[in-house]
């Protein structure tokens, strides 16, 4: 886990700032997964808009980093591939980095059919795929 989290002092010298795409994620998230720690936050707002700032700016530094130097003969389109793999890669390792989401329930991290949540762990996926339930005709 990083230790680069906002502090309170920082939501001061930046009120100017709007809450972006990032700091809402992590705003939904801690109000509905972590409501005992949002409820002790003394101005969400700021605190959010911080936090979503200092998550797009990992996300760009490890983008860059990622992508690395243009390649000598590198087509657009292989360019434009390269830029857009490493930013989809910082921004999934950054989110996984500061909106880890606490574990549902007491699953095992994976579940073979033996295991009594194998039908459970199933029907919550095909409810997610919009699948039909397992045995129900799909004519």
């Amino acid at each position: 886990m990083t230790t680069d989290q906002p502090r309170p002092e920082a939501a001061d010298s930046r009120q100017s700032l709007t809450l972006n795409h990032y700091g809402e994620l992590a705003r939904r998230q801690w109000e509905g997964c972590l409501p005992e720690i949002y409820q002790q936050i003394r101005d969400p707002g700021a605190f959010f808009t911080v936090l979503g700032e200092v998550i797009a700016q990992r996300i760009d530094e490890h983008a860059d980093y990622l992508a690395g130097d243009d390649q000598p003969g590198e087509g657009y389109l292989a360019k434009v591939a390269r830029l857009t793999a490493a930013r989809e890669y910082a921004q999934e390792r950054m989110l996984g980095e500061y909106l880890l989401l606490p574990p549902d329930q007491d699953w095992p991290a994976v579940v073979d059919r033996g295991h009594p949540s194998w039908a459970e762990a199933g029907a919550g996926q095909r409810e997610r795929l919009g699948d039909p339930p397992a045995g129900e005709d799909q004519s």
